[in-house]
């Protein structure tokens, strides 16, 4: 069953438009999640707003957003008024431009959405804008308003519909320069870059996002099956690596390890390759028949 749609409007080129569904591309339901208990009583607590000079509780129909314009001076806006704020991006994708997906900035990258065709009418429209897209290998940069912001977006073609990245405005990614201007410029030995580069060559693969697992979620699930069976707590500690002196040994090292890693996995499938029964294997001779005896 397809998930809600988060944003439903229009998507837009030029003249030409159709409605669309916008849909998260990631979820985080998988997740373990905990709730706050009171530790002596064992229920889960409630969390509640207290005013700080009546020390009473305010309920929900009583709390009402407010920005600060000075110290404990706040102006308050109701969600009605938030609601009424409706630029052209609240309802329509409207692509400003194109660009090669390679010139975008990884930094920039957010948040993956799904944009589907919203009914039979919006077929044709969405896909002449899907299908020129992928013809000139280029993507489009739009805008649109999800949760009360106006967001950038990446929009690009993604097998039979098309991928929405949310971006990161230009103040919210942080100028590397800050982090990385005390680190010298080095003249590296020849040698210690090709036992690098060749630790690379061999460690060469495809990403597949199935190989990986979070491991830290695993201890979590490990950690909390082990406490609800009444089992002892299992350990997880790891020794932390050590500062390397001597970065050539190292990199020596990690060569060799890795060449009797991939040895031994070669040895593994060889074994497992190989027949039970060998085809050049001996058989057993067939039993002799007694001799018949000459009749006297």
């Amino acid at each position: 069953m397809a998930a809600r749609a988060n944003w439903k409007g229009y998507l837009k080129l030029s003249l030409v438009s159709c409605p669309v569904a916008l849909y998260p591309a990631t979820s985080s339901s998988s997740r373990v999640r905990f709730n706050t208990l009171n530790r002596a009583t064992g229920n889960r607590v409630k969390q509640q707003y207290i005013d700080p000079d009546t020390e009473e509780v305010v309920e929900a129909q009583d709390r009402v957003k407010g920005y600060e314009v000075a110290k404990n001076s706040f102006v308050t806006v109701e969600d009605e008024e938030l609601d009424a704020i409706r630029i052209e991006s609240t309802h329509t994708i409207d692509i400003d431009g194109f660009v090669p997906v390679e010139e975008v900035d990884r930094r920039y990258l957010e948040a993956p959405y799904y944009i589907a065709p919203e009914g039979k009418v919006a077929e044709e429209a969405f896909a002449v804008i899907r299908d020129a897209m992928a013809q000139k290998g280029k993507a489009g940069i739009g805008r649109v308003v999800i949760s009360r912001r106006e967001r950038i977006v990446l929009i690009e073609p993604l097998g039979k519909g098309i991928m929405a990245t949310v971006l990161r405005y230009k103040y919210e990614v942080r100028d590397e320069k800050t982090y990385f201007e005390d680190i010298p410029d080095m003249t590296l030995p020849a040698e210690m870059l090709d036992l690098a580069a060749h630790i690379i060559d061999r460690k060469a693969t495809t990403f597949d996002p199935s190989a990986f697992e979070d491991r830290y979620e695993n201890a979590m699930v490990e950690l909390l099956k082990s406490k609800e069976s009444g089992r002892s707590t299992p350990s997880f500690t790891t020794k932390a690596p050590s500062n390397v002196v001597n970065i050539m040994e190292a990199l020596r090292r990690s060569l060799a390890a890795d060449q009797a890693l991939e040895s031994k996995k070669v040895e593994s499938k060889k074994a497992l390759s190989k027949p039970r029964g060998s085809a050049t294997e001996a058989k057993p001779a067939p039993k002799s028949k007694p001799a018949k005896r000459k009749a006297g």
